[in-house]
């Protein structure tokens, strides 16, 4: 899957370890006590971290806005199946994510 379209560095770095089910490199991408919200409910990140890294990926990217932020795509879980999901990335000032919305599009 191309990331060439995703202009943010941090949440281009985020997508590409998830991609390649890279727990620690996604990690190193969050603040301290970040939080990740899936369809409107809160949930563990690091319960996330450790489900979907590795069994779950975009298998297309097709609108990103937001200033690079926010993503829509085709999504696949080795669980749930296909469908479109989004990624909402929140960045502190320093450029690691603090919030992560995710959910079905």
């Amino acid at each position: 899957m191309n990331t060439g379209q995703l202009t943010d560095p941090t949440v281009k770095a985020a997508v590409e370890a998830l991609q390649k089910g890279d727990r620690q490199a996604w990690a190193a991408l969050f603040e301290p006590g970040a939080r990740l919200y899936d369809d409107g409910n809160e949930r563990s990140l690091e319960t996330f971290t450790r489900e979907a890294l590795g069994h779950e990926r975009f298998k297309s990217i097709d609108h990103v806005e937001n200033n690079g932020l926010d993503l829509t795509g085709a999504f696949h879980s080795d669980h749930w199946g296909e469908f479109r999901t989004y990624f909402r990335f929140h960045l502190s000032t320093k450029g690691k994510i603090t919030r992560l919305d995710i959910g079905q599009a």
